[in-house]
């Protein structure tokens, strides 16, 4: 796919390395609970803008337009389109969980100005808005929105938004006894289980139409309904209200600081300490960073065990590199490896399914996508 010059030029490219968001289960899910509170008068207009076509060529009946099959367009094709990557992920400097988090510090956020996905999602929302003007072409806007589907999906896994050890990709553990890192952890393995594990009577269909028409037959459609029965309806019903909501004004360029911290991180710039990028300020209605910094502030809460910053898994403790395991040129034998901390077990993974935070972030990631869409193209049709 051939990407159009417009969409590319907003931002600037990054040697940083990507790292993958829930996985496509994942971003399949937020993007069928978006489907559910899409106004029906919408629907023809994103699926125009998508030029949508279902992924199995030899299908010969007509399949209904939907999100979910394109959530992980971005992801297939972020080699071909490396000045996307710093897009999946924002890294705020001084930023280390367990212990500390900062979103971000006093030197700001590492990366590039306007390469992150706070700033992403704000401008791939602003190329949209300029289609609706007649401002922008159909090939940008296919991009952008589909770019705008999976953002919102990276915006609310806690590991994308944070500076440390590549998002937890550098952080081994063990997973029922078996060896993987901290983020494919929460890409995947932990959404993994809750599929596994949810109740039978959840394959049966739920009385709300416009959940059981989103359902696409899939692996997940029972665990979507748990997450809408249990979660929206019930546990967080409440809070749904809010989590569309956007203060008027909302700094996002350096974490809320002062005039005299602005001092100080001219200061260190100019005395040469590393410096971050400020990231552009929300708005009233799209407002990533509002919605960001409770979603990283898990990272201390839940997401980042502190044993691995503690002996015998961390804590200064020093090991020989993860090599082929072989004599050292002295024929010394290799030092041994630290032991993997185990997260399979009730004190971590158990506290995370008890509290349902997983499938929070889901159903808050695709209802708050629901809303930006709706906020764009329902204005359009009014127009028209």
């Amino acid at each position: 796919m051939r990407l159009s010059r417009p969409l590319a030029a907003l931002f600037i490219s990054s040697s940083i390395p990507a790292a993958y968001a829930w996985g496509a289960a994942g971003h399949e899910i937020i993007a069928t609970i978006a489907q559910m509170y899409l106004h029906p008068s919408i629907v023809p207009t994103i699926c125009d803008i998508l030029d949508y076509s279902p992924d199995d060529a030899t299908t010969t009946q007509p399949q209904p337009c939907h999100l979910a099959p394109i959530s992980t367009w971005a992801d297939k094709f972020r080699f071909k389109m490396r000045w996307s990557s710093a897009l999946h992920y924002v890294g705020p400097l001084d930023d280390h969980p367990s212990q500390t988090c900062l979103f971000p510090g006093e030197r700001g956020w590492a990366g590039s100005r306007g390469g992150n996905v706070l700033d992403g999602i704000k401008n791939v929302t602003s190329l949209l808005e300029d289609w609706t003007r007649g401002e922008a072409n159909d090939g940008t806007a296919n991009e952008a929105l589909k770019f705008l589907i999976h953002f919102m999906g990276d915006l609310h896994m806690p590991l994308h938004l944070t500076g440390r050890d590549r998002g937890g990709n550098s952080d081994k553990v063990l997973w029922s006894g078996r060896q993987t890192n901290l983020h494919s952890l929460w890409d995947g393995l932990l959404i993994a289980k809750a599929i596994r594990t949810v109740p039978r009577n959840y394959s049966r269909p739920l009385p709300y139409p416009d959940v059981e028409h989103a359902l696409r037959g899939t692996i997940y459609d029972s665990y979507i309904r748990r997450i809408m029965w249990e979660g929206v309806f019930q546990k967080w019903s409440d809070q749904v209200p809010e989590w569309f909501s956007c203060p008027e004004a909302t700094p996002a360029s350096a974490g809320e600081i002062g005039i005299w911290q602005q001092v100080v991180m001219n200061w260190k710039r100019l005395s040469g300490g590393k410096q971050g990028v400020e990231i552009g300020p929300d708005t009233d209605v799209v407002c990533p960073y509002h919605w960001a910094k409770p979603i990283h502030a898990l990272n201390c809460d839940v997401v980042w065990p502190k044993e691995l910053d503690e002996p015998p898994y961390g804590g200064g403790i020093k090991f020989a590199d993860e090599d082929d395991g072989e004599e050292d040129a002295a024929g010394r034998p290799p030092k041994p490896h630290p032991p993997l901390l185990e997260l399979d077990t009730p004190k971590y993974a158990g506290v995370i399914e008890d509290t349902m935070v997983v499938e929070k972030l889901l159903a808050q990631s695709g209802i708050r996508l629901a809303g930006i869409l709706n906020y764009l193209f329902l204005k359009d049709a009014a127009r028209s």
